[in-house]
C-alpha cells in the first residue's frame, strides 16, 4: 500500500491478491476508512461459521495487515 498524506492506494499486486482471495476487486479504495468498509464487505458477503469461510476470514486479516 502506498500513502500519500491521508490517501493510499493498493499496489496492483495487492489488488490482484484481494481479488483473487475474495472474488472482488478492490475498487475505488483512495482511504484508510475506504479500506476498511471494503474489507467489512467482504467478510460479510462471505459470512458463515463453517471452518472454509474461518479460513477466508483469516486470509483476508492477513492480507490486510501485511498491508497496514
Amino acid at each position: 500500500m502506498i500513502r500519500l498524506g491521508k490517501q493510499v492506494r493498493l499496489t496492483s499486486r495487492e489488488v490482484e491478491r484481494f481479488t483473487k482471495i475474495t472474488g472482488i476487486a478492490p475498487v475505488g479504495v483512495r482511504t484508510p476508512a475506504a479500506f476498511d468498509a471494503y474489507i467489512a464487505h467482504c467478510k460479510a458477503h462471505y459470512w458463515g461459521v463453517s471452518r472454509e469461510t474461518q479460513f477466508l476470514h483469516w486470509l483476508i486479516d492477513r492480507e490486510y495487515q501485511r498491508c497496514r
